[in-house]
């Protein structure tokens, strides 16, 4: 209040309550709303626990089932490669009289630590497929790791979900452990392919070897068919000579004996044999 020639000026600051005006802050409570609050909370608390107590009993497997889980890519490991696909089998057996549905199957990355914390949920996989008593079904899985994932641990949850003829829901966690994400060996080669190439290459070296030995064997065959191979002695030619007054059975007798020493001839000898052959001409 200031006090200016005899007037009264009133001044009121910001969050002072004025009388007249209601204030919405201001909250008035009576008995009535405190039993309704606490019939409020009461009720919210009963929907909780029996939401809780559903997702119990969904979260429970059922007692005539089996559900094994078998990884395939890789093998008999839990070392994931990041950024490959990974793929899985689910085997079911249904071990009642009862028979089940196998609706779907969910996969996810949570936290190590604590698996109520997700980390990479996968899609869920749609089978819906029956399974008779004393039946046996294989659902089969794929999902690829983040290639950010590599070096590190994470919880994998695999769940399986089915219900039966009542149409009781079930859940069966096949794989609920911590795996390794692990960088993939891409230059690197792996047994299978090393082995296959040293195979390979055993097979090419053995063909040279033995095109190389049948390529010596063929030409020593050759070599020796010539060394034993006798040359003919054809004796001295003459092409002056003719030989067409010579009868052919004396020709013949002569080339079917053995070549000798002729003894020399005496001058009336030769003289004879020039006769005798002009007296033919």
């Amino acid at each position: 209040m200031i006090f200016e020639n005899d007037k009264v000026a009133v001044y009121a600051q910001d969050g002072d309550s004025v009388e007249g005006e209601d204030d919405e802050d201001t909250v008035v409570e009576n008995e009535d709303g405190v039993e309704d609050a606490d019939q409020a909370v009461t009720e919210k608390e009963k929907e909780d626990e029996e939401e809780s107590t559903e997702e119990d009993q969904q979260l429970k497997p059922s007692p005539d089932a089996d559900a094994v889980m078998l990884f395939t890519k890789p093998i008999g490991t839990t070392d994931l490669p990041a950024g490959h696909t990974i793929r899985f089998l689910v085997g079911f057996t249904n071990k009642g009289e009862k028979t089940f549905t196998v609706q779907s199957l969910e996969c996810s990355f949570r936290y190590p630590q604590d698996y109520n914390f997700f980390i990479q949920n996968y899609t869920t996989a749609q089978y819906n497929q029956d399974v008779g008593s004393r039946k046996q079904a294989t659902f089969e899985y794929g999902f690829t790791p983040n290639e950010g994932f590599a070096g590190r641990p994470f919880g994998l949850s695999i769940l399986l979900n089915y219900k039966d003829e009542e149409g009781n829901s079930f859940m069966s966690p096949v794989f609920n452990e911590t795996v390794n994400i692990v960088e993939p060996d891409e230059g690197l080669i792996d047994g299978e392919t090393f082995f296959l190439y040293v195979f390979l290459a055993a097979i090419a070296v053995l063909l040279l070897v033995g095109a190389q030995q049948l390529l010596a064997s063929f030409s020593k065959k050759h070599r020796s068919k010539k060394s034993h191979r006798q040359p003919v002695e054809m004796g001295t030619q003459n092409t002056d000579v003719d030989y067409d007054w010579i009868p052919k059975e004396t020709l013949e007798r002569d080339l079917n004996k053995s070549p000798g020493r002729s003894p020399k001839q005496s001058p009336r000898q030769r003289k004879s044999k020039r006769t005798a052959g002009s007296g033919e001409e």
